[in-house]
């Protein structure tokens, strides 16, 4: 976390929850010019937006003034799960089996990379 991050949620911060993964939510105190206050998250490890559960990125983007509870409101919802992109965890189709490569297609190189 930087120093003026840090700073700005000690002096101007207040706490308002953290989710199941430990990111934490803040917003100030004051509002802005704008009549809404700022509003914050401290991610727990690496800074990813996509670690931010549905509820939260609502309140967060002044969709719902509180968060709205946690947990999966029916019995066939999943538990929510960061972008796995570049991860062992990441989706991987079966092989593509029966793709046939184009022998018409001459992809462009650069001139004088032949």
């Amino acid at each position: 976390m930087s120093i003026s991050i840090y700073f700005r949620t000690l002096l101007r911060g207040r706490f308002v929850g953290q989710d199941a993964q430990g990111n934490k939510y803040y917003e100030d105190k004051k509002t802005t010019r704008y009549g809404k206050p700022r509003r914050w998250v401290i991610y727990k490890g690496f800074a990813e937006a996509s670690k931010v559960p549905a509820p939260w990125h609502a309140w967060l983007h002044f969709t719902t003034d509180e968060p709205l509870p946690i947990g999966p409101p029916y019995s066939w919802t999943k538990d929510h799960l960061p972008n796995l992109t570049g991860t062992p965890y990441a989706h991987k189709p079966k092989g593509l089996k029966g793709v046939v490569v184009r022998q018409d297609y001459d992809p462009w190189t650069p001139p004088g990379e032949k």
